[in-house]
C-alpha cells in the first residue's frame, strides 16, 4: 500500500504540474516559473538528506569527486533548466492538456539517445519499431495538416525540446552516473539542486520582474516546487526500490491522464481528436521500445536465440 501510495501521488503531482504551471503563469513569467520551482525543490531536497542522511555502505552523504559534481551539473541543466524553461515557455502557446501528452514522449526520446549518443542500449526491430510508431503518434498529436497551428507549432516543438533533454540526461546518467555508489536520494538531491545553483546564478535574468500574485499563484508554485520537484523524486525512488526501474517507469502513463482531466475539468481546455488518439499510438510505441510488447517474428527470433 505504501508503494502504490507513492506511485500514485508521484504520478498526481507530474501530471498536475501542467496545470500549477498554467495557473502560474496568470501572474508571472515563465522565467519566474521555472526558476522557483527549480529552487523550491532543490530546497526540499536537501532538507530530506539533511534529515536522513543517506550512505551506501558507509561511505559519504555526499560524492566527493570533483567529476563526479560536474556530471550532475549536466544533468541538472538537462534534467532541470532548460525544460523546465521550456515547458513554462510552451504553455504560453499550448494547453496544458497538450503539454502533459507531449511530455509522455520522454520514452521514446531516452530510447533514442540511449541508443544513438551513448550507446547504453541496443534496439532490436521491435523496439526500433517502437520509436517509429512514437514519432508517428508525435506527427498525430501536432496536426500539421492542421491550418489552426499558428504560434502552438513552436510551443509543441519546445515541449518536444523538453523531451528530448530528458532522453539525453537519462542516456548520460546511465552512462557515467548509473554505476556509482550515490545513495538514490542524494541522486535526486544533487540533480535537482546543482539545476537550483545555475538558477540562482541566472537570478539576474530569470527571476526578476514584476509579479502578480494571489492566493492560486503561490500555492499552485509552492506545490510545484516542494511537491513536484521536491518529494515526488523521493516517492519515485520508493518505487523504484520495491518494483524496479520498469515497473516504476509505468508512471509515464498515468501523467497523461491526469494532465488531460485537470486540463479539461478545470481549465475547460479544448482537446482536439487527434491529441488522445496521438497519445495512444504514442503509448504503443513505448510499449514496443521498452520491449513490454514484442512483435511476433521478434519474439520467434528470441526464443531461437
Amino acid at each position: 500500500m505504501r508503494t502504490w501510495a507513492q506511485f500514485l501521488s508521484a504520478g498526481l503531482v507530474w501530471g498536475a504540474s501542467f496545470l500549477f504551471m498554467a495557473v502560474a503563469l496568470g501572474g508571472v513569467s515563465f522565467t519566474q516559473v521555472a526558476w522557483t520551482r527549480t529552487v523550491l525543490g532543490g530546497l526540499t531536497l536537501g532538507l530530506v538528506v539533511l534529515a536522513v542522511r543517506p550512505r551506501v555502505a558507509g561511505g559519504p552523504v555526499l560524492p566527493r569527486e570533483p567529476i563526479v559534481w560536474l556530471h550532475f551539473l549536466v544533468i541538472g541543466v538537462l534534467g532541470c533548466v532548460i525544460p523546465f524553461l521550456l515547458f513554462s515557455w510552451a504553455q504560453q502557446s499550448v494547453t496544458s492538456s497538450l503539454a502533459s501528452i507531449l511530455n509522455a514522449t520522454t520514452p521514446i526520446m531516452t530510447a533514442i539517445a540511449a541508443t544513438l549518443a551513448f550507446r547504453v542500449e541496443r534496439l532490436d526491430a521491435s523496439r526500433w519499431l517502437g520509436v517509429v510508431v512514437g514519432i508517428l503518434g508525435v506527427v498525430v498529436i501536432i496536426a500539421p495538416w492542421s491550418s489552426e497551428l499558428g504560434g502552438s507549432l513552436a510551443g509543441q516543438l519546445a515541449c518536444l525540446g523538453a523531451t528530448a533533454c530528458y532522453g539525453v540526461m537519462f542516456g548520460y546518467t546511465r552512462k557515467f552516473l548509473s554505476g556509482r555508489p550515490i545513495a538514490q536520494t542524494t541522486f535526486a538531491f544533487m540533480q535537482v539542486g546543482m539545476g537550483a545553483a545555475v538558477m540562482l546564478l541566472l537570478t539576474p535574468l530569470l527571476a526578476v520582474g514584476p509579479v502578480r500574485l494571489d492566493a492560486a499563484i503561490v500555492v499552485c508554485l509552492a506545490i510545484l516546487g516542494i511537491l513536484g520537484t521536491g518529494l515526488a523524486y523521493v516517492w519515485n525512488i520508493g518505487v523504484i526500490r520495491d518494483w524496479g526501474p520498469t515497473n516504476a517507469s509505468t508512471v509515464t502513463y498515468v501523467t497523461p491522464v491526469v494532465g488531460v482531466v485537470l486540463g479539461v475539468l478545470v481549465l475547460s481546455e479544448p482537446l482536439s481528436w487527434n491529441e488522445p488518439v496521438g497519445a495512444l499510438v504514442v503509448m504503443l510505441g513505448i510499449l514496443l521500445a521498452q520491449g513490454r510488447v514484442r512483435m511476433p517474428l521478434a519474439r520467434r527470433s528470441a526464443q531461437a536465440g
